[in-house]
């Protein structure tokens, strides 16, 4: 007889012990092998003094069990809380989120009964590094890490996803028509290794557009993989369209560790009431069992929850006068699932389950590509209100040490020296960025030149609050250009 799987779990807040304690009634009745650990996270764990809601000892059972089915937490308002989602899954090396979001028409109301995607988001880079600064007075500033190995990580496992699960297509969204640096890595990793699919569609797609075609035209689509923020959005719409964020479950891979959760958040305010829905979490659980090597137990667990939402056992999130034949608390909707375990719905796509997540979670970036760097200038960042732009311009030039030259200066992006267009003049907040290169054209340029840079411009009273060196790659700016 196989061992139980080592599992931790944590009831989290608000819902979160409502829908647990259904969840794992379903798993024991639907016969899952697991071997529980529970653990506290959250609200009561921040407000004890850990910042990130998770305590030494949750960490110790994670490294042990490494599969973690956690209920919605509460992070505290205020500054200095960390988000628990985002530190359990930079820690553990989580970078692929999977997030099935299909209909169940006509028993679940959705305008689109045909909807059927896989959201694959990448999950530990972007904006969610959670870099931040207040630079100046008006500015503050999130920087977006973009990194070809988290690209190839997470783009082969879209396309390994999709030739395991008999899928057709992988589709990627990006805004590198505006990013071209960091989203336009993300676009060609992803054109690269779709060659290395012949047997599966690919296509690119701007988020703008991929967006609106995805939420009126989702038959479109079929696996989207993106990079953070895009798929963290997308998700929750594309769940959303296809009937609610209640029904959907999210899973969180690594190389040898995963993270299993509903989408939604501990929505205190239902809390104690019996009303959640607890599909989120038990879709979640389902993933769970797929990811462990249960696949029979995950299927027959899906199969059950499919007869109740047939059978019209809705809560109160997808009550419809069409479909529902009885309005059910939270209790009752796991005792509807666990009465249908053995059956298979009627109407609905039966639920099977033939692989496991375990060989996909292995994908490892590419071999490290050597490339010829070349640093060529810098970028200084000044706090300055002194007057416009020509001001800042002629009192900067004045400043260069030789072999470099002050060459643009943009207000937020938006060239505004030399030869700024006037009606720009008047939108210029307190930040500005002045590029500077070699003076001469084959001419190099040296660090010790920044540093007498930044030396000229303090002794002038300038306030100086970052820079950037400028490198050029395999010949190739590695930098962009300013609007205008």
């Amino acid at each position: 007889m196989t061992a139980p799987t080592p599992v931790t779990f944590a009831r989290g807040d608000g819902i979160g012990p409502e829908i647990m304690g259904a969840t794992l009634r379903v798993l024991e009745a639907g016969g899952a092998s697991l071997a529980l650990e529970e653990v506290e996270i959250g609200e009561a764990v921040y407000k004890r003094g850990q910042r990130t809601g998770i305590e030494p000892s949750a960490w110790d059972s994670l490294h042990k069990t490494r599969v973690f089915l956690k209920a919605p937490i509460t992070t505290p308002q205020g500054g200095g809380f960390r988000s628990l989602n985002v530190t359990v899954r930079k820690t553990l090396g989580l970078y692929a989120n999977v997030r099935p979001c299909l209909t169940y028409y006509p028993f679940v109301p959705t305008k689109h009964p045909n909807f059927d995607v896989v959201i694959i988001r990448e999950n530990e880079e972007d904006l969610y590094a959670g870099i931040e600064h207040r630079q100046t007075a008006d500015v503050q500033q999130t920087l977006k890490l973009i990194s070809r190995p988290g690209c190839e990580r997470i783009v082969r496992y879209a396309f390994e996803y999709a030739r395991r699960y008999r899928r057709r297509k992988v589709t990627a969204f990006t805004k590198d028509n505006i990013m071209k640096q960091t989203d336009g890595l993300f676009h060609k990793v992803f054109d690269e290794i779709a060659a290395e699919y012949p047997d599966l569609e690919n296509e690119h797609w701007i988020v703008d557009i991929g967006a609106a075609k995805l939420s009126t035209t989702p038959e479109l689509f079929d696996v989207v993989v993106l990079p953070n923020l895009y798929g963290d959005i997308l998700s929750d719409v594309a769940a959303q369209i296809a009937g609610s964020v209640g029904l959907s479950g999210s899973a969180n891979i690594g190389d040898g560790y995963a993270m299993f959760e509903a989408i939604h958040g501990s929505a205190p305010r239902r809390a104690g009431q019996n009303k959640a829905n607890p599909s989120g979490l038990l879709m979640a659980a389902v993933q769970m069992l797929v990811h462990v090597g249960q696949g029979e137990v995950a299927a027959t667990i899906h199969n059950a929850w499919l007869c109740a939402i047939e059978q019209g056992s809705h809560t109160y999130d997808i009550v419809s006068k069409e479909c529902t034949k009885q309005e059910v608390g939270t209790r009752e909707f796991a005792d509807a699932v666990i009465a249908n375990l053995g059956n298979t719905p009627h109407l609905l796509n039966p639920a099977t389950y033939c692989c496991t997540t375990d060989d996909v979670m292995r994908l490892g970036a590419g071999p490290r590509r050597e490339v010829t760097k070349e640093f060529v200038g810098v970028d200084v960042f000044l706090d300055w209100i002194g007057g416009t732009p020509n001001d800042l311009g002629q009192q900067l030039r004045r400043l260069v040490p030789n072999g470099l030259a002050l060459t643009m200066i943009s207000n937020r992006g938006q060239k505004v020296w030399p030869d700024g267009i006037e009606e720009s003049f008047k939108s210029c907040v307190d930040h500005w960025r002045a590029r500077y290169l070699p003076s001469e054209e084959g001419g190099k340029a040296t660090k010790t030149q920044v540093l007498e840079l930044l030396r000229m411009i303090d002794d002038a009273g300038l306030d100086f609050i970052k820079t950037e060196g400028l490198y050029n790659f395999d010949g190739k700016p590695g930098y962009s250009a300013d609007q205008g």
